[in-house]
């Protein structure tokens, strides 16, 4: 019997997300598609019985706004949610808003999936040249975080999202877990892969193979000290669901009239 069950999950698709761009930190609505995602989603949490006491989001809208649908499907709108920095998108530096086909194409497959999933690889730093450096390093709500824009990032592997990202898993989110709160942690690919790998222990290596589909909840059940009872579970139609793996997995690969 689980001590402990959380629910985290990669916010539906982005705009950037449809267009196949490297997305990060440039701040995104959900597309569509991605509403849609979002409210089949709380559709299906509501079917399971899921009731949550508290949400974690990252600053950026399409965590937030996959969040409110969730709750508004689940009839659970007053549940308080929580906004961090700290669970942000990882920060893909110069390749922010590049396609990641014509990139492969460039660059080859295997480097974009290095880029993509590898665990300590940080791609090139953004600079003040770069077209979206003004929009993410003036925007308003970075003001409000708990590190100065100086600190802030300009550049980060998937190591360097989980040392971000662990203070305020054990500070802010295990506290209230450990209180018996239900939560759900409405984040990002990379901010989420770099969870699991913390709480699964997941190693180095393995991680460039955890990829996470848009819009699609994921139950982690621990013990008492927060050790998995089991492997994630993603929860949904499974075929559905590797189905929508494989299209991320080929998000990085060039296109089959181009090869």
């Amino acid at each position: 019997m689980a001590k402990y069950r959380l629910v985290l999950l990669r916010h539906g698709e982005g705009a950037w997300n449809k267009e196949n761009r490297f997305c990060s930190w440039v701040d995104q609505k959900l597309s569509s598609d991605g509403i849609k995602e979002a409210q089949n989603c709380g559709k299906h949490l509501k079917a399971l019985g899921f009731e949550f006491d508290l949400v974690f989001t990252s600053v950026l809208s399409r965590s937030i706004q996959t969040a409110w649908l969730i709750l508004q499907e689940m009839d659970q709108e007053w549940v308080p949610i929580q906004s961090s920095w700290r669970l942000n998108e990882r920060h893909y530096g110069a390749l922010i808003g590049l396609n990641r086909a014509e990139m492969a194409l460039n660059h080859g497959e295997e480097q974009v999936k290095i880029w993509r999933r590898s665990y300590d690889v940080t791609p090139p730093p953004i600079t003040e040249s770069h077209p979206y450096y003004e929009e993410i390093y003036n925007d308003r709500r970075y003001k409000c975080s708990d590190v100065s824009q100086d600190n802030l990032p300009k550049a980060e592997s998937l190591k360097d999202v989980l040392d971000r990202l662990l203070p305020y898993w054990n500070e802010k989110i295990v506290p209230e877990l450990k209180s018996g709160k239900m939560i759900l942690i409405s984040a990002h690919g990379n901010s989420s892969r770099a969870l699991l790998k913390h709480v699964e222990g997941i190693s180095d290596e393995d991680i460039i193979n955890v990829t996470l589909p848009t819009g699609v909840p994921i139950l982690l059940e621990l013990d008492e000290n927060l050790h998995p009872l089991g492997p994630h579970q993603f929860l949904g139609d499974q075929e559905a669901i590797q189905a929508a793996i494989k299209k991320v997995e080929d998000q990085g690969k060039v296109k089959s009239a181009e090869k």
